[in-house]
């Protein structure tokens, strides 16, 4: 139920595999990602971690990065929004990301949809709204149009880079680029550094 949200995909020497943080649903569905529990009655983080370690130990930024993985995956977390948090904002500050974090269950809006996402503009004094290649799919233009909200449309292309193991295989947890190049990695992301 929450796609990426509560699992991520990392490089393995046969390809990839999902690390996958178990939620609670079980008469609870749908559920927010604010209010999502994290189910404690497996090892879930200990496996994580020995997956994170056995397959990136060797990567060239490894040892720059992985004690805060170790001592992530080895606290017991409660909630999905409290171990995502952690993650996104260690991220943030090791790639020199400086913005403005808002939670969206804080704004107040009950609408839905495109609605939701125009008021949540509004609220936050954004007059831009960057969407996914698909988003005109499933986007209400004409809801940000009346409340002359530029829309743009953001057609990712995925930088290739060295990867631990080969051949280059995209969609990876970020940790895979970070692992593999440090502190370049933003640049790497923003296209200003070429790799290959």
């Amino acid at each position: 139920p929450f796609a990426w949200m509560n699992r991520n995909r990392i490089r393995t020497k046969d390809g990839w595999i999902w690390l996958t943080v178990p939620v609670l649903t079980k008469g609870k569905f749908p559920v927010s990602l604010f209010d999502a529990e994290i189910d404690n009655n497996t090892d879930w983080g200990e496996r994580h971690w020995k997956s994170i370690y056995y397959n990136y130990h060797k990567a060239p930024c490894f040892k720059s990065y992985g004690d805060f993985f170790e001592d992530l995956y080895r606290k017991e977390w409660r909630r999905l929004i409290e171990i995502c948090e952690e993650v996104i904002f260690y991220l943030m500050r090791e790639l020199g990301i400086n913005v403005k974090i808002a939670h969206a269950s804080e704004l107040g809006i009950e609408s839905r949809d495109s609605e939701f996402l125009a008021e949540a503009c509004r609220k936050l004094g954004a007059d831009t709204y960057i969407y996914g290649k698909h988003g005109e799919d499933y986007q209400d233009i004409a809801v940000f149009e009346e409340d002359n909200i530029r829309l743009v449309s953001q057609d990712f292309k995925h930088p290739a880079y060295n990867q631990l193991y080969q051949p280059f295989i995209e969609c990876m947890s970020a940790i895979d680029l970070l692992f593999n190049y440090g502190r370049d990695s933003r640049d790497i992301l923003m296209g200003k550094k070429i790799i290959g």
